[in-house]
């Protein structure tokens, strides 16, 4: 008898004793208690029953493995699992998922439908009491207009969140976000977007902004709020990544998400904040690319900026898209994109930011604080990419006709401004060709 065999006899003879023919009561799911009264269906054992094909093959009367393999699969297979299983299983496909026939799953349900029209009872009541207040004199309030104000922003400010806490635990709605289909427009889908956001991604961005001084060497305070992720030609760039010359010829895809409802206009900036001033023997700004009156909201997600200005995406191209590039020696450039949100209704002109940066001397004279100062708009995203000089750098600047491919940059040696200092001690004493063999464990001491 094989090794196998004498394993298997103790389990055979237990699976023996539980395959008697026994009458089996099959019972549908329901979501109440089982009733004494309650109707039973009796089945006879089918496939359960013992096999004594498997019997023979483990009690010795057969020695080849590929039997004793077969039982192990039909041993290990769902039919010997529970009957709840089983039904589950086979009609998990047809009853959806908020109907799942478990027990505790709709007695849950039924506490969160609950607390749901609680706080819908509550919405409908702030909304009442909105209305009295904007139907009642300002003069009858104490703090006059500015507080009928202020009441009404804090009640809907208040509406907003009681939206949130009536479908933040539905199952239905943390299914549908992580599947990515949620409906943006709602409060609770921003929410969740909004958290999923700042528990990674915006630390990265906050990072990167200190690790590369974006701030104060662009902007004196600047504080993220909207999700920006850059793509090129399929390649998602992380932030802060150095990129290769070729990937950056063509301009990015943005993937911006915003948090707050209503719709805006966008101002996208692309600049490089390390363009050496061999004249003044500094770093100089330049704008790479600029788009503006971009429409955007809680819906829309993709921007190519390749299409802006063809006509089949929305928006103003007033500075096209100039290839990254730094000379050969020059240390990495720093890319920021720079997403700035516009005055509600104001459109910018766009003839006008053609005249300002449209030209090499234009871009040159790029701030970004100068910007924001001038046209009054808000910087709300960011995200940032490095560039150095690499085998394709000099391919890409001949093709965009960029002067400059044969400058190279070697950095200048400082000398130092300590004056020498005469030897003392041991070295000034064995100076002598006496102690011409010690020489060489000293620095200063020159050879003869």
């Amino acid at each position: 008898m094989s090794r196998c065999q004498q394993v298997a006899r103790p389990i055979v003879r237990s699976l023996g004793q539980r395959c008697q023919p026994q009458p089996i009561a099959v019972r549908y799911f329901s979501s109440t208690t089982i009733r004494s009264d309650e109707n039973t269906t009796v089945q006879q054992p089918g496939s359960e029953a013992g096999n004594p094909g498997l019997d023979a093959t483990l009690l010795g009367q057969t020695s080849s493995t590929n039997d004793f393999e077969a039982f192990a699969s039909q041993a290990l297979s769902p039919s010997l699992g529970s009957r709840r299983r089983r039904a589950a299983l086979a009609t998990a496909t047809q009853v959806p998922f908020e109907q799942m026939p478990y027990q505790c799953f709709q007695e849950a349900r039924k506490i969160l439908n609950q607390d749901r029209e609680e706080k819908i009872a509550k919405i409908v009541a702030h909304t009442e009491k909105i209305k009295r207040i904007e139907a009642t004199d300002p003069s009858t309030y104490r703090g006059g207009e500015g507080y009928k104000k202020k009441r009404i922003e804090s009640l809907r400010q208040e509406i907003e969140e009681l939206k949130i806490l009536a479908d933040i635990n539905d199952p239905m709605v943390k299914r549908r976000f992580e599947d990515g289909v949620g409906d943006m427009n709602k409060p609770v889908y921003r929410y969740l977007a909004n958290r999923k956001w700042r528990s990674m991604d915006y630390k990265i961005i906050v990072q990167r902004i200190n690790q590369f001084h974006i701030i104060p060497d662009i902007l004196p305070k600047f504080d993220p709020t909207m999700d920006v992720k850059m793509t090129f030609r399929g390649y998602k760039a992380a932030p802060g990544a150095i990129l290769d010359s070729r990937l950056t010829e063509t301009p990015p895809t943005l993937k911006m998400q915003v948090f707050d409802k209503g719709e805006r206009l966008l101002t996208i900036v692309v600049m490089d904040a390390d363009v050496p001033d061999v004249e003044k023997d500094a770093f100089s700004r330049r704008c790479h690319f600029m788009a503006t009156n971009i429409p955007w909201g809680p819906t829309d997600s993709q921007l190519p900026l390749r299409f802006i200005g063809g006509g089949r995406t929305p928006g103003d191209l007033a500075v096209p898209w100039l290839p990254p590039h730094a000379h050969k020696g020059s240390p990495y450039h720093r890319l920021s994109v720079w997403i700035m949100e516009q005055k509600p209704g104001q459109k910018l002109d766009e003839a006008k930011l053609k005249e300002l940066y449209g030209s090499d001397q234009g871009r040159m004279k790029f701030s970004i604080k100068g910007f924001r100062d001038k046209f009054g708009v808000t910087p709300v995203g960011f995200n940032l990419f490095r560039t150095v000089w690499d085998e394709n750098t000099a391919g890409v600047m001949e093709r965009n006709g960029i002067p400059g491919a044969d400058i190279e940059f070697r950095p200048q040696r400082v000398q130092s401004l300590k004056p020498h200092r005469k030897a003392r001690g041991w070295e000034a004493k064995r100076q002598k060709p006496k102690y011409k063999s010690l020489w060489k464990y000293t620095k200063r001491i020159k050879n003869f």
